[in-house]
């Protein structure tokens, strides 16, 4: 269990990780003005991932830098705000990064394999599936796979937002031992590192020590993600029994060795069930449904499936079989699950009865709203 292990025997077990996710944002590979590549900063990178390879590991990036790489040869002054002139950065400087990576690992005789993802790829059981089989079979031939979000071709409302969650995401798709979040900020702090008081944060072991946490800083000038998303993205990958580790990306090699250095979140000894893990973190919500207070007990104490008679309001709009979240009346999200009704027909059954339901529509309505082997319910 994890609460018995000594800070040193979590570390040991970084060291000693068979399969690696390692994320690496976009300020940790470009140069000071954002405007390129930086050709040291992802030899480096590279050159600890390549040593955890030639001791029998294997490793996936997930890697940022694309918008970044393609800036300059645009001729923008920064990172652009409109989706549009967002994706033709990605698509500019999407070959530029993956050619930089690609040399980088020749010098180590290893070949590299582009994955583009969406976000549909990881909440689509489908999608998600084709994924997992794509990466299960380039790290059996020995291909290290570089997997960014496919930000050519993803719209606002389909985008992770940022490649943290995607990280946490990809562990759990391939099964990793341990993810290594790489950030421009070299561990997390009680408050911002260059305030008087600060002090790092060497293990974390459960949510509450997090309360007293300053994560609000942004993220950088090329990049999305702040302390925010990464600590969340640690959160996910503990979720599923993956041990995370938070570092500066001149760190990479001695995170990856187990050595003191960074943040390292460890996973409690209770782990998620898989679809429940699914629900929770890698499905988007398409809407919310409102439910009472009876409602709230029953789903968290009991553990019953949602009926239409504890529906007070439908938000969004959503088809049969999509995610949505549980949202009690006081605005509190309950949990996320795939709804049985649209949102078109929820509103007339909603605070009604099944049996009810059965005898004016017929046994067709006599059913859940959503059932609770297709609900996750949050931790409260």
């Amino acid at each position: 269990m994890s609460a018995e292990r000594s800070d040193a025997q979590v570390r040991a077990q970084l060291g000693a990780a068979r399969r690696i996710v390692i994320k690496v944002g976009s300020s940790s590979l470009t140069s000071a003005d954002g405007g390129h590549l930086d050709p040291l900063r992802l030899q480096g990178v590279v050159d600890a991932a390549a040593a955890r390879i030639a001791a029998g590991a294997q490793v996936v990036l997930v890697s940022s830098g694309a918008i970044a790489a393609g800036i300059g040869p645009l001729g923008l002054p920064s990172r652009p705000r409109d989706l549009a002139t967002q994706q033709a950065a990605a698509s500019v400087g999407q070959g530029a990064l993956v050619a930089a990576y690609d040399a980088a690992f020749a010098r180590h005789g290893r070949t590299v394999g582009q994955v583009l993802l969406t976000a549909d790829d990881t909440t689509r059981r489908s999608h998600y599936t084709n994924a997992h089989r794509t990466l299960a079979r380039l790290l059996d031939l020995g291909i290290v796979p570089i997997i960014n979000e496919n930000d050519t071709v993803a719209t606002s409302e389909i985008r992770f937002g940022d490649n943290d969650r995607l990280a946490a995401l990809v562990a759990h798709l391939i099964g990793a031992d341990a993810l290594v979040l790489l950030t421009d900020v070299d561990a997390l702090y009680t408050d911002k590192p260059d305030r008087p008081g600060a002090r790092r944060l060497p293990v974390v072991r459960y949510a509450h020590e997090l309360d007293a946490v300053d994560t609000s800083a942004t993220g950088s000038r090329v990049g999305t993600g702040g302390m925010q998303t990464k600590v969340e993205a640690a959160t996910i990958a503990n979720a599923a029994g993956i041990t995370a580790v938070l570092a500066a990306a001149n760190d990479v090699a001695a995170a990856l060795a187990g050595e003191d250095v960074g943040t390292v979140f460890v996973p409690t000894s209770r782990r998620r069930p898989a679809r429940s893990w699914w629900l929770a973190h890698a499905t988007s919500s398409r809407g919310a449904i409102v439910v009472d207070a009876g409602a709230v007990a029953a789903l968290t104490e009991r553990g019953t499936s949602l009926l239409p008679a504890g529906v007070v309001e439908v938000r969004g709009t959503f088809a049969d079989g999509d995610p949505v979240d549980v949202v009690g009346v006081d605005g509190t999200v309950v949990g996320r699950g795939l709804t049985s009704y649209s949102s078109l027909e929820l509103p007339r059954v909603m605070g009604r009865s099944t049996r009810d339901l059965a005898s004016d529509l017929g046994p067709d309505y006599e059913r859940e709203v959503i059932h609770r082997d297709h609900l996750a319910v949050h931790p409260r």
